[in-house]
């Protein structure tokens, strides 16, 4: 497995063990409080459990061999499983949170224990700081210095957006539930927690939708990263077999990368077919020496 898919695997274990033991402490407080900005947040948390083995399950089946029917073998799997990932965060975070709200405002419940709901939401805000902190410790290892939301829209590594993501609107999620429970323990009113109910199903709908738009251009087939297209194109154009580079198409494909190069060779006018088959070979090994995910590449010279 790859660098990048490594850091995936961990950041994913960091989540699974925080989401667990959050979801649980969150149905005791929800049972015990009665409110419905910590039922929210335990059906966030179980949700976000399953999203989580369901990445792991991506990532598995992505590394199951190439055959006769899939000769790229099975690396953009993750995208699937991502998209499936992000729309449970959308239905079964988002929307039951939001249609939770609208029923605790129609159908208002006092809230009761409220000093050991805050005390549950505090203990999660750790753990949840813990798996995100985990996140982006793996993040930082692949995009260095550069900014997390250029990160995020650039990223091909669907798995690990999903888990960012996640963590992020858990983060969001906590600080309204416990903003919302404070507020309904010092006013009395339950009103409050039925609006950190809502906002809560709002924030995790609309990461649910970045997070959708992103995968979505993965399926369509987006090319490799902006900054390691950009590297390939000058290294093809450096090898000195190649006299000018005339087009470079990457795709992205899982934690690899399909790469075409049409190009014009030098002595193309003199040279044997088995010259040309040997300076085309000799390229290509020196690209995927220096472009390990580069595991399929496919060369035509040309004139044009």
């Amino acid at each position: 497995m790859s660098q990048g898919g490594e850091g995936s695997v961990k950041a994913i274990y960091y989540a699974l063990a925080a989401n667990f033991g959050i979801a649980l402490s969150k149905y005791v407080a929800a049972f015990w409080t009665g409110s419905g900005s910590m039922l929210a947040e335990a059906i966030h948390s179980t949700a976000d459990c399953a999203n989580q083995m369901l990445l792991l399950l991506g990532l598995k089946q992505a590394r199951r061999p190439a055959s006769a029917d899939f000769p790229l073998g099975h690396h953009r799997v993750t995208y699937f499983w991502s998209m499936i990932v992000a729309l449970l965060l959308f239905f079964m975070g988002g929307a039951f949170s939001v249609y939770e709200g609208i029923e605790r405002l129609l159908h208002p419940q006092p809230l009761q224990h409220g000093l050991i709901a805050m005390a549950v939401l505090a203990g999660a805000v750790v753990l949840e700081a813990f798996s995100l902190w985990g996140a982006l410790k793996e993040i930082r290892k692949i995009a260095g210095r550069q900014p997390f939301l250029v990160w995020f829209r650039e990223t091909r590594q669907s798995e690990l957006m999903v888990v960012a993501g996640e963590d992020i609107a858990a983060l969001l999620g906590l600080t309204l539930a416990f903003a919302a429970v404070a507020a309904s323990v010092i006013s009395g009113n339950p009103l409050w927690d039925a609006l950190g109910t809502l906002a809560i199903g709002i924030v995790l709908m609309v990461i649910a939708i970045a997070v959708m738009i992103e995968v979505k251009g993965l399926i369509v087939g987006e090319s490799a990263a902006p900054q390691l297209r950009a590297e390939i194109e000058m290294f093809v154009a450096a090898q000195p077999e190649v006299e000018r580079v005339l087009n470079v198409i990457t795709l992205a494909w899982g934690d690899k990368v399909v790469i075409a190069v049409k190009a014009r060779m030098k002595g193309m006018e003199t040279q044997t077919g088995l010259q040309m088959v040997d300076a085309i070979n000799a390229v290509e090994a020196r690209m995927q020496a220096r472009f390990p995910a580069a595991q399929w590449v496919f060369f035509e010279p040309d004139v044009r």
